[in-house]
């Protein structure tokens, strides 16, 4: 019924066991316009003030804030090390402190590379659906310019900061979080909820995860219900797997979501549906699950979606 390896430019995109293999907390200053500033504002003690402030109301996570944020003004981020890397971002492991307090907290910080070290090879399909109002622009996006590669890189961006904002939302008002609270995007450089322990150790990937048959029938359940607040959305992830969902004290959080897809105006919504449920079933039933239906769910989460 569907194509489950589309990727919209008709290339095979079966997913490598190395792909965006993470690197954990290896040190790595590296300089980006994030960590720029002139030196005689660097903070005595951190590599940069917080740049809380620096993001505007909408370019902030969903109110109210947790109570865990630090959102204080004094505070300082505190670059710690490299998370996992990636084809088109890197995520780093950063500390928001206010000096001389007890006030923390662990943020994971995605930042997408610069035009000539970005990989956005895989782009077409996903970003149909999307465009801005300015013809040029457009243009440049198509022929994959310089600068149209600039605009594709803030798309990325936007769109993963838009989805998660509004997953956050709706989750909560179903009484479930599936994604990490998203905390502000400034650029391309998205600032995330740090999922892992208070020692920087990240939470194991779905993949990693060995779970007995009760556990695996519960993680499924988890699952049709993150993947049912997708389709509420009218999106899909577009690109999901074993390898972008994070299992944190037994629940399941969706990772990853840069190349989100409307479902309504993506005239492919449907087929990437169809392949995330296929993909993530495929973990499941090699498992040991049963009884599941990959045809019937991918057809309810296009009735909750909206589309016939």
């Amino acid at each position: 019924m569907y194509d489950n390896e589309f990727d919209g430019a008709g290339h095979d995109r079966r997913r490598r066991f190395d792909d965006d293999e993470p690197h954990f907390l290896k040190r790595s200053f590296l300089s980006g316009p994030d960590l720029t500033d002139d030196e005689d504002d660097r903070p005595e003690d951190g590599d940069r003030w917080s740049t809380w402030d620096l993001s505007t109301a909408g370019e902030r996570g969903p109110r109210p804030y947790p109570d865990w944020l630090v959102t204080e003004l004094a505070a300082v981020d505190i670059e710690l090390g490299i998370v996992k890397t990636g084809k088109e971002a890197d995520v780093f492991l950063v500390r928001r402190a206010v000096p001389d307090t007890d006030r923390q907290c662990l943020l994971a910080a995605k930042r997408y590379r610069s035009a000539e070290h970005r990989m956005f090879h895989r782009d077409a399909g996903y970003l149909e659906g999307r465009r801005v109002r300015e013809s040029r622009v457009n243009r440049a996006m198509a022929k994959r310019t310089g600068f149209g590669r600039e605009v594709i890189a803030g798309q990325w961006a936007a769109a993963e900061f838009g989805a998660l904002y509004r997953l956050w939302e709706v989750g909560t008002e179903l009484g479930v979080r599936i994604v990490p609270y998203p905390v502000q995007i400034l650029g391309t450089e998205l600032l995330l909820e740090f999922l892992g322990t208070d020692d920087g150790q990240a939470a194991p990937r779905l993949a990693q995860v060995r779970p007995d048959a009760h556990e695996l029938e519960d993680l499924w359940d988890q699952l049709v219900t993150a993947l049912t607040v997708l389709a509420r959305c009218q999106i899909a992830h577009g690109d999901l797997s074993a390898y972008n969902i994070l299992v944190r004290d037994g629940r399941l959080v969706l990772i990853d979501l840069p190349q989100v897809v409307d479902v309504v105006s993506n005239p492919h919504g449907a087929r990437f549906v169809h392949r995330d449920v296929h993909n993530v079933a495929g973990w499941f039933t090699a498992r040991g699950l049963t009884g599941i239906d990959v045809e019937e769910l991918t057809r309810e989460l296009l009735r909750e979606s909206g589309v016939p």
